[in-house]
């Protein structure tokens, strides 16, 4: 029996329920404009880049028949279809997630760095500015025909969290992940989570495990954040950490600061970041500037690995 077609079926079946039941329809989106620059310790400044981001979203949904609540969402990354899921709830089900594209493991979905995964601009963007390219870490993400899963609620401010990666190949295993988060405490927020990397082969599979932690007191925010990725190869392997403090200066204005140290097996020398950001909202507009630097980007001393970046960006939400 072909289970995959024997699916779409009866999902094109709950569809046609669906929107005889006049379910919901939304639009979402955001643009944004940034204007920034990169330099290094052994070049000059180099030119000044002008680069625009858009989005939206669609969104449907609504309440069945039996019960369960259904939704769509496609997002559209300029003029290109992007991350959509189908999402199925109920109080008694839980909430699953299938991701036809964008999908996260039960890892990967809490694994972002609390000082905003400064790592992130500087493993490829650089490449360009100053002919140097840093490195970047690894995780679990299964991307497109993935699930999460989260259990209905059993404990006041507990979460448990499940991922599902299936593997069509014949040598590769299903990826399977689980986590939980607890908020149970005012101010606090404690994730765990770890995640299978099956690959077919021993020197390439592994799993990839977070854990994430964040204080709030008033206006303070502090947060510390860890994500190993261990496979049999050791070069492939890379470890995160980071720690992060916010002061929420008002409703409109904020200030943060955060560092990350990026280590990648067989290598030496740990890559070092740090960023100053403030940001500002008004309405549906938000003014963000950042200050960047990091050392040994790449993990080595090499005169082009301490580098710095400024950026100033102009988002609007609708």
């Amino acid at each position: 029996m072909n289970m995959k077609k024997v699916g779409l079926t009866a999902l094109a079946a709950s569809l046609v329920s669906f929107s005889a039941n006049a379910g919901e329809m939304t639009v979402s989106g955001g643009a944004s404009i940034t204007v920034a620059g990169f330099s290094a310790s052994a070049m000059d400044n180099k030119a000044k880049s002008f680069t625009m981001g858009d989005q939206f979203t669609v969104s449907g949904g609504g309440e069945l028949d039996n019960g369960l609540n259904v939704s769509l969402s496609i997002q559209m990354d300029g003029q290109i279809m992007d991350d959509h899921s189908l999402t199925i709830s109920s109080d008694e089900m839980g909430t699953l997630v299938f991701h036809g594209h964008g999908g996260s493991s039960a890892t990967s979905s809490i694994d972002g760095s609390v000082a905003g995964d400064i790592w992130d601009g500087f493993d490829g963007a650089a490449t360009v500015a100053v002919g140097i390219t840093g490195a970047a870490m690894n995780d679990s993400a299964p991307g497109d025909n993935s699930i999460l899963y989260t259990l209905p609620s059993m404990v006041d401010g507990l979460s448990v969290f499940a991922s599902l990666n299936p593997q069509e190949s014949e040598v590769n295993e299903t990826e399977t992940g689980y986590g939980v988060t607890y908020t149970g405490i005012e101010g606090l927020t404690a994730s765990y989570a770890t995640t299978d990397i099956e690959s077919g082969a021993t020197a390439t599979s592994g799993d990839h495990t977070a854990m994430k932690l964040s204080y709030a007191y008033g206006p303070v925010t502090v947060g510390y954040s860890k994500s190993d990725h261990d496979t049999g190869t050791d070069s492939s392997d890379t470890e995160l950490s980071a720690v992060s403090i916010a002061y929420t200066v008002s409703d409109e204005l904020s200030v943060s600061y955060g560092t990350e140290e990026l280590s990648v097996g067989g290598t030496t020398v740990d890559a070092e970041y740090s960023a100053l950001v403030v940001a500002y909202t008004s309405g549906g507009m938000t003014l963000t500037g950042k200050m960047e630097t990091a050392d040994n980007v790449d993990n080595s001393n090499n005169a082009n690995a301490d580098q710095e970046f400024w950026g100033l960006t102009a988002a609007f939400a609708f």
